[in-house]
């Protein structure tokens, strides 16, 4: 299992792509909006390289979407209009990236040893 110190470590060596920053942005939209069917330690691990990241610039999804998801994360999931807000926002980045670029990126975390290998988990109820 790769622990968020490691994935931390390989985002802060890693040059990502302008559409590779926006994946990273828009699986963090679906980890807040709870709708990533990753399992909790590769969404632990994905907020990691997301904090590393968030800073440099995508090709798609800007400081707005940035800055929702810091007011998302600060208010926990108690604030309706803000969970609204967010899952707006993640259809919208979804429909901008399109289904085959985010299974390759994510493939590609999984051949960087970011992700663990294999399908899925399901969902904690």
């Amino acid at each position: 299992m790769t622990t968020p110190t490691f994935a931390a470590a390989w985002a802060a060596r890693t040059t990502l792509e302008p559409l590779q920053l926006d994946c990273v942005t828009t699986l963090m939209l679906k980890i807040i909006d709870g709708k990533c069917k990753m399992n909790a330690d590769d969404k632990t691990v994905m907020a990691a390289v997301y904090d590393v990241v968030r800073e440099r610039p995508g090709r798609l999804l800007g400081a707005d979407v940035h800055a929702l998801i810091e007011r998302a994360r600060a208010a926990a999931g108690r604030d309706e209009a803000l969970i609204m807000e967010v899952y707006e926002q993640r259809l919208n980045a979804e429909t901008m990236i399109s289904r085959p670029v985010m299974k390759g990126f994510k493939a590609w975390l999984r051949g960087e040893g970011i992700l663990a290998d294999g399908q899925a988990q399901p969902e904690e109820a």
